[in-house]
């Protein structure tokens, strides 16, 4: 199937909040897991973190990246420059494994109807292909690597190793069985001049 996919801001934010639905994808997190203190995440779950979330976009801030396949929203992905997920380096197994500068995808969220189906897998290379174009050169993922063949999906909102192996990303790091690193580094998009040479 062919996926769009456009960024979250306060064009689409009805798109967004109908993906979503009542509970705010997972027991009102809206996506602010990564981005807020514990403490200031479970006090603001449902509408406080709905609220954050929103604030964010009408401050343009680039919060992620929606899928459509036609004008429905099938999927979200957050992601974006590592520095603003803050959590990540409070957890033992998913710090810093260097200094270099990475765009980190934290979050996935299918409609229901949509799930298992390599939705995901199409996503991501769309993903790839956004974050080369503005200029990103490694995106960092922090998937579920298990065999349990009916892995419930809310506990997945990181993603799914196979759907990073197939869409091209290498483990970089495992400090857990089931929580590896990966890591893709991205080609720079060309760009041809036409201008004639004298």
């Amino acid at each position: 199937m062919a996926l769009n996919i456009s960024p979250l801001s306060e064009t689409n934010w009805k798109d967004f909040e109908k993906l979503f639905g009542p509970k705010g994808a997972c027991a009102g997190c809206w996506c602010m897991y990564w981005r807020i203190p514990k403490k200031d995440f479970a006090s603001g779950k449902g509408s406080g973190n709905k609220r954050r979330m929103k604030q964010l976009v009408a401050k343009g801030k680039f919060a992620g990246l929606l899928a459509y396949s036609g004008k429905e929203a099938l999927g979200w992905c957050s992601l974006g420059p590592r520095e603003e997920f803050p959590a990540l380096d409070r957890s033992k197994i998913l710090a810093r494994i260097d200094e270099k500068a990475v765009w980190s995808i934290v979050c996935f969220f299918i409609d229901k109807s949509w799930r298992k189906k390599g939705l995901s897998t199409l996503f991501l290379k769309e993903i790839v292909s956004y974050a080369g174009k503005k200029g990103v050169k490694i995106l960092e993922g922090y998937p579920i690597d298990t065999d349990q063949e009916h892995y419930p999906s809310t506990f997945a909102w990181t993603g799914f190793y196979k759907s990073f192996r197939q869409a091209g990303f290498k483990e970089a790091a495992r400090r857990s069985p089931t929580r590896p690193i990966m890591r893709l580094t991205l080609t720079p998009t060309l760009t041809l001049s036409l201008t004639p040479t004298p």
